[in-house]
């Protein structure tokens, strides 16, 4: 059994999470069970499918599960680009947590590649 917690993409994400957390408690208030709750919810899922694919036996199982982190991965960003759109959050944070969400993408992609090369 793996240990997400040694995965340099889990800790990205993890921390990313905490990132998103922190950002939106700036957002409309309105936004509480819009834009606030999903792009929490999605952003989420990248560390906890990470984690949950950790607990599977096989190679193929811990894929499935990097496969729908990127899903999530993927959601986040058209989140943040909506949110930045709708001037929820400012062009630095944008673009720092744009660049974050794709290294965290290119990472699921390459652990992957990893893990179906063994």
């Amino acid at each position: 059994m793996r240990d997400f917690r040694n995965y340099e993409v889990w800790k990205l994400s993890h921390e990313f999470v905490l990132e998103i957390y922190l950002i939106t408690k700036s957002f409309p208030k309105e936004e509480q069970y819009g834009v606030i709750s999903q792009i929490r919810r999605a952003s989420v899922s990248i560390p906890t499918n990470i984690s949950e694919g950790c607990g599977r036996k096989t190679d193929n199982e811990f894929v499935r599960f990097l496969h729908i982190a990127v899903g999530s991965a993927s959601e986040v960003e058209y989140l943040l680009k909506l949110s930045f759109d709708l001037d929820f959050i400012e062009k630095d944070n944008f673009e720092d947590f744009d660049l974050k969400i794709n290294t965290i993408k290119r990472k699921l992609y390459s652990l992957e590649k990893a893990i179906l090369k063994n």
